[in-house]
């Protein structure tokens, strides 16, 4: 349908196109100059040693989960809170994901004291995701890690440009997983991004991403090798030059669309206090900067959310949920009934979640629009 204001929207122009057709151009579409130079930038942003280009964030989170030698009988914690390839990425190499809680109503982020509390002699990581792209507790986390000697990895999907304590998001464990999924701070339609500062991880995610070859088409077309050896079981992520070309032209505009859902992010926080205060909009208290990717309310307890949801339907208003629980999909749910950790905050928050359309282009006019239609559609 055609939406009054939809829930996102990409910003793309004559950048993006111009970028697109110099790919198209040069005649050389599988990884290559573009891809290289499209990690260099992205590695400079994050201030990470390494960054590796790949084709979604599902599969960086597979590529880190391999690479820091996860396997059967493992347990790796992760929050419930989560898109589903958080979970599934882990189970991809055989071990078992173990939930944890959310921290608060106010704070949707894994809690340090639930992962404290399901750490067991088969935990061997902690995943975390920065939801929405407002920081985990990383300074608690990094100590429970230490503490057990387990490994940390970030899915940073929604968080590119998030920083806490000065340090990006996805660059305090040892591997951070980006998406540029169409939806996110800056798109490319598919494709993610790796960063780390270890070496070793570095050169085996390299050779993971592509078959586990030890060169390239492109080192051959550059020249630089004539065969290749394969040296690992690896996997076919590699990213095209064309949507590295793309995320290089949406890279330049990253820091001006973050700080513009930062001020529309304001704006809501304003409005809802002053016109709906019983619709709650969490993240309240300081922690960090976020690079605010989505704009999650939470609805007062009782309300029928699919009743309230169609009312914004017929606003023209889109809508969504972030998300349904992981533990309650079918394929977990056996699973986490056995293990026995209750996540009531993770039940309560996913059954009053709400989220609001956000994105950079978005005029402060349309964010008036969606708070009245928020309070009209809780008055019916």
């Amino acid at each position: 349908m055609e939406w009054r204001v939809p829930l996102a929207d990409i910003d793309f122009g004559l950048e993006e196109e111009q970028a697109v057709q110099e790919v198209i151009h040069s005649r050389w579409l599988s990884m290559g100059e573009v891809t290289q130079k499209f990690e260099q930038e992205f590695a400079a942003f994050v201030g990470a040693k390494h960054t590796l280009a790949v084709t979604n964030a599902t599969a960086a989170l597979h590529l880190a989960c391999v690479a820091s030698g996860l396997g059967p009988g493992d347990e790796v914690i992760v929050p419930s809170l989560t898109f589903v390839a958080t979970a599934n990425t882990v189970r991809y190499t055989g071990a078992a994901a173990v939930f944890a809680d959310v921290e608060s109503t106010d704070w949707l982020n894994i809690s340090p004291a639930s992962i404290e509390a399901n750490i067991t002699d088969k935990t061997r990581a902690i995943l975390v995701v920065h939801y929405a792209g407002y920081p985990c507790d990383m300074l608690a986390i990094m100590k429970i890690a230490s503490r057990h000697n387990l490994i940390v990895l970030e899915d940073s999907a929604h968080a590119i440009g998030s920083e806490l304590n000065g340090r990006k998001l996805g660059t305090w464990g040892s591997i951070g997983c980006y998406s540029f999924f169409s939806n996110k701070n800056m798109t490319t339609g598919e494709g993610g991004m790796l960063a780390t500062d270890d070496d070793a991880l570095a050169e085996r995610l390299r050779i993971l991403r592509s078959h586990g070859m030890t060169s390239l088409s492109w080192d051959r077309h550059q020249g630089h090798a004539w065969s290749y050896d394969v040296v690992d079981l690896g996997y076919n992520y590699r990213i095209d030059e064309i949507r590295s070309a793309l995320g290089r032209a949406q890279f330049k505009k990253l820091p001006a669309n973050n700080e513009r859902r930062a001020e529309l992010t304001r704006l809501y926080r304003d409005l809802l206090n002053e016109l709906v205060p019983q619709v709650t909009m969490p993240f309240e208290e300081e922690r960090g900067t976020s690079c605010h990717h989505i704009l999650p309310v939470l609805l007062p307890p009782g309300t029928d959310r699919v009743h309230f949801m169609e009312g914004m339907k017929a606003h023209g208003i889109q809508t969504s949920i972030h998300y349904p629980p992981v533990h309650q999909f079918r394929i977990y749910q056996e699973a986490w009934r056995q293990r026995g950790q209750p996540l009531p905050v993770t039940e309560e928050v996913a059954a009053r979640e709400v989220t609001l359309p956000l994105y950079p282009t978005m005029q402060d006019e349309q964010v008036k629009w969606v708070v009245k239609a928020v309070q009209e559609s809780l008055a019916v």
